[in-house]
């Protein structure tokens, strides 16, 4: 490999590293907040599967990144490296100011900008259904969590106090969490190692083994802030409704990545959290943080679209594609 692949590579992995660490709270904050389980211990089990996700489940989204967003053939490694940067750099300022923003869309503007800057096609009509996908998940999400909620709240009414957790119910909440991790890097790992499949640099398996990598590296070495911000700051939530929601999260997030399109976690999450509450007929949920997570889905692809095509152009000044 040459200079600007080694350079592709390390870019890819400190990408995937933010990302680890971005998505902690999303995989794992509702065991955690729920006492079902330790910080360490689950950031330790997220890891792993994490990993697994990456390398065995990425693939169609792997494809999607590296084929279905620019037309016009492999693109140059310059330009790969571009647009990592740019999401990269997007991502890890909203990380350093814990605002739970989505990486996938950073990402896909990111792609949108430089594409337009570099005079690349681009596949409108992918973006189109990213779109659509994105706005739907939280409401899907927000379905399956109620029904979730009713269904069993009818089967065993809550107790009017709340009670700690029984071992099932730690169990349960465990497990939803290790799947949602799974679905993550299935999910996720596209942000960083699609490069590697837009410039024909690696394979799927290869790339996602790659990122994969980053990821669970970023999670048990900077993904605390983030695990403690989205357990505690959104919603006050029972065992019971915290499996919910994350049970909710995972089947929307595993849905759209078995048709080879990604979503973002946290929109998923917080509207699968929404919807237990509305179940419940509680208001739990605390609006000023959710109107910060919504601030930062909305500037996350307008600023991904303007640094991906700001650095394009730099980068082609340079002589950089």
């Amino acid at each position: 490999m040459d200079l600007a692949a080694y350079a592709l590579v390390g870019v890819a992995l400190g990408f995937a590293f933010s990302m680890g660490a971005h998505y902690t709270g999303a995989c794992m904050g509702m065991p955690y907040a729920s006492g079902a389980i330790r910080p360490g211990r689950a950031l330790a089990l997220m890891a792993p599967f994490t990993l697994l996700g990456a390398y065995l489940a990425s693939g169609g989204v792997e494809g999607t990144v590296g084929h279905g967003l620019l037309g016009g053939g492999p693109v140059s490694l310059g330009l790969a490296l571009g647009i990592l940067v740019s999401a990269f750099l997007l991502t890890t300022l909203y990380n350093v100011v814990t605002i739970p923003t989505s990486t996938i869309q950073i990402l896909v503007f990111s792609v949108v900008g430089a594409g337009i800057a570099a005079g690349i096609p681009v596949a409108w009509g992918t973006i189109a259904i990213l779109v659509v996908l994105w706005a739907l998940a939280p409401f899907a999400a927000f379905l399956i969590a109620y029904v979730a909620v009713r269904v069993l709240d009818r089967h065993d009414p809550p107790a009017p106090r709340p009670q700690g957790l029984g071992p099932s119910v730690a169990a349960a909440l465990i497990a939803v969490g290790t799947a949602a991790s799974f679905a993550m890097g299935a999910n996720d790992v596209a942000n960083a190692s699609g490069a590697f499949i837009m410039t024909g640099l690696f394979g799927p398996m290869t790339a996602g083994l790659i990122g994969g990598i980053g990821l669970s590296l970023g999670v048990v070495t900077w993904g605390r802030p983030l695990l403690e911000r989205v357990a505690f700051d959104l919603v006050a939530l029972d065992g019971r409704m915290a499996t919910a929601a994350q049970f909710a999260q995972s089947s929307v997030i595993l849905a759209f990545v078995g048709f080879g399109y990604f979503t973002s976690m946290n929109q998923a999450l917080v509207g699968a959290m929404i919807g237990t509450g509305v179940a419940r007929g509680q208001r739990r949920l605390q609006w000023p943080a959710i109107r910060g997570v919504l601030l930062g889905w909305g500037v996350g692809p307008a600023s991904g679209a303007a640094l991906g095509f700001v650095i394009t152009l730099a980068l082609a000044r340079l002589g950089g594609l």
